[in-house]
């Protein structure tokens, strides 16, 4: 026994040691390995979206919508219209809180009066919910008062839908705007008189609900424009509106005007990324140095309108000065013009808009008669052609006038600063087509309209078509006013009664330069 030898103490813990080194990492493996396989109540950022699930927008998870399939067996085909991949490349999370009406400032709205589809309410919509809009006030009719699309509208937070019914005109006449002299210039006449007046009207009673709700600005804006906030630290309309000066009353953006390059564009939004840029965004060396090859033969250096959009801050004694501006009853507004941000309008994108706008007008396809309908000159000049030539006269006449076919010229202008390309819409609605947003609200919205709520709103709607046939014709709805209207004017102070309402307006032409030179 005293010839064994005893193991030195420090060799027995080094073994001890290396065996737990060894079998601490195979533990926790096997630890981790049984979270996974019983789900371990792990929440993994990841797997909260799915392509399976329902897709809820930021600032949509105060919505009415209930969590849906993207389709059904009973879904109307309309859904197919905003088809999607099943990745989406645009993602967010299903989770994510995004409150537009809690501490976000500034609270945008903006106004639209519009007869469209779906097709293009959706993505305009959620295009300027993504840049920071988060009210709507819809004036709807036509095709956009219908039960299959008012009751999608109505299924989104923060919109409000506005039918043209006989009550409504009944309260419009007794508006203010109504029984004033800067608008009447525009009573009397068809197209697109009587809908600058409506749009003046429905601007009007826009206002005072976006003070009840709380607003900061509004703006009114058509379904074929689309707010480029370029020159804010982040491609936001908020961000922009937010730098803007406190004593700053209206902001103006110059638009830009969509110029195509195939005559099938069937989708603008997501189709077009080349714009002719206004006058104000250019140097009078290049507008007018490159304005013959800008206008192509057309009548003006833009197809329809030149004077932009504005966005004025919600203050007492706010009115609208037509489809363009903003003014104040007790003041001039301070307004300035953004150097960089823009209103992107894609007008005449599609041939069918040749069409669609000589079917909602009556006039007489002569010189003469289209001077009562229409303000601009190549809208004159497209609703004879669409009234009077055949298809493929209108194609030719379509290719020669609005499509960009020559890629020398095209190249040419874009390099001297007259045309431009612009990416961001494109790719933010492409991303939100992509990610199911417009097909799960559709679903959803279709999915909870019961049958005897659908032909309740079919009655309504049809009652609502019916009233709207009974047209603002001229002042006479407002004559039974004419006696208020004086008094009141007489005890207003008015410091703007007598200026006109700013109508759409052309680029300036080069001849009126040249003139004033002279």
């Amino acid at each position: 026994m005293a010839g064994l030898r005893q193991q030195p103490p420090s060799s027995s813990a080094a073994a001890k040691l290396l065996l737990l080194l060894t079998l601490l990492p195979l533990s926790l493996a096997l630890f981790a390995f049984l979270l996974q396989w019983r789900g371990g109540g792990i929440d993994d950022p990841i797997s909260r979206w799915s392509p399976d699930e329902s897709h809820k927008f930021p600032g949509m998870d105060s919505s009415p919508l209930a969590t849906v399939g993207h389709s059904s067996s009973n879904s109307p085909d309309c859904t197919s219209l905003f088809g999607h991949s099943s990745t989406a490349s645009f993602p967010y999370f299903k989770d994510w809180k995004f409150n537009f009406h809690s501490d976000l400032k500034p609270k945008i709205c903006v106004t639209t009066s519009t007869s469209a589809g779906l097709e293009q309410i959706l993505p305009w919509m959620f295009y300027h919910k993504v840049i920071g809009v988060s009210t709507f006030f819809l004036f709807v009719e036509g095709k956009a008062a219908s039960p299959q699309v008012s009751k999608v509208l109505e299924s989104i937070a923060g919109v409000k839908v506005i039918y043209r019914t006989k009550e409504l005109e009944d309260q419009q006449a007794k508006s203010r705007i109504w029984n004033e002299t800067w608008l009447s210039s525009f009573f009397y006449k068809p197209c697109n008189y009587e809908l600058f007046v409506k749009q003046s009207l429905n601007m009007e009673m826009a206002i005072v609900m976006a003070r009840d709700a709380g607003m900061d600005w509004i703006l009114h804006l058509d379904t074929d424009e689309l707010i480029h906030p370029a020159g804010a630290r982040e491609y936001s309309l908020r961000q922009l509106l937010l730098d803007v000066p406190k004593n700053v009353d209206m902001v103006v953006f110059p638009n830009y005007e969509s110029s195509i390059e195939r005559d099938d564009v069937k989708e603008p939004f997501t189709e077009v990324s080349m714009f002719k840029k206004n006058y104000d965004h250019l140097t009078k060396d290049t507008y007018f140095g490159m304005y013959k090859e800008s206008t192509r033969g057309n009548p003006n250096y833009f197809l329809t309108y030149g004077n932009g959009k504005s966005a004025a801050r919600i203050q007492d004694h706010l009115r609208p000065n037509g489809a363009h501006r903003w003014h104040n009853y007790m003041k001039t507004p301070n307004e300035i013009k953004l150097e960089e941000a823009a209103v992107l309008h894609y007008t005449y994108s599609k041939f069918s808009d040749l069409t669609s706008r000589r079917d909602r007008c009556g006039c007489k396809p002569t010189k003469d008669d289209v001077k009562r309908c229409f303000m601009l000159e190549f809208d004159r000049s497209a609703f004879i052609i669409a009234s009077t030539a055949t298809e493929e006269e209108m194609l030719n006449w379509y290719r020669e006038h609005v499509v960009w076919t020559d890629r020398a010229l095209n190249l040419k202008l874009l390099r001297k600063g007259i045309l431009t390309r612009i990416y961001a819409p494109m790719t933010i609605i492409q991303g939100l087509r992509e990610s199911g947003i417009f097909g799960s609200i559709i679903a959803s919205a279709q999915g909870s309209l019961s049958k005897d709520n659908f032909l309740a709103s079919i009655e309504s709607s049809n009652s609502s078509r019916a009233s709207s046939s009974i047209k603002l014709d001229s002042r006479k709805i407002g004559r039974d006013s004419v006696s208020k209207s004086a008094a009141r004017k007489a005890l207003d102070i008015d410091i703007s009664s007598d200026e006109s309402a700013v109508p759409p307006l052309s680029p300036p032409l080069i001849d009126e330069d040249a003139q004033k030179e002279e």
